[in-house]
């Protein structure tokens, strides 16, 4: 599929390459049809142990920016540590790219949906973080 043009990119970032590589197929295949957002894993480290790597972080990030942004998801702790420490270095991560505070499996979905269907960033973070409000009973 390919992506809307400026479309906002997604880096989910997990602690492992799995769950990280899982989730972005999960969120991309409940897409749906049409056009996908940029959508791109960054799981574990360079040797493909468990924990979080900046310079995959950063690559990630790159290779989904289109000019709209970019949503970066996490899973753990560390992962938001790195991730802000990359934003506050200013010029690892490509200009408008947020950290979203949201669930990572569900704010996943909600992410890469909204921003296939065309939505600016200020409108994939309050999707992704308006899945904390999702109710499993």
């Amino acid at each position: 599929m390919n992506a809307p043009d400026k479309a906002v990119g997604i880096v989910l970032v997990s602690h492992s390459r799995e769950v990280a590589e899982s989730v972005t197929r999960l969120a991309a295949g409940l897409a749906g049809g049409g056009a996908l957002a940029p959508v791109a894993a960054a799981g574990g480290t360079e040797d493909g142990g468990l924990g979080t790597s900046s310079e995959l972080i950063s690559a990630a990030a790159a290779s989904v920016d289109r000019g709209a942004g970019v949503a970066v998801l996490v899973d753990l702790g560390s992962a938001v540590l790195t991730v802000k420490s990359l934003l506050a270095e200013g010029d690892e991560l490509p200009d408008g790219t947020r950290l979203v505070d949201a669930p990572f499996v569900e704010g996943a979905v909600a992410a890469v949906v909204s921003a296939s269907a065309g939505a600016d960033l200020d409108a994939v973070v309050a999707a992704a973080s308006e899945a904390y409000t999702y109710r499993k009973e």
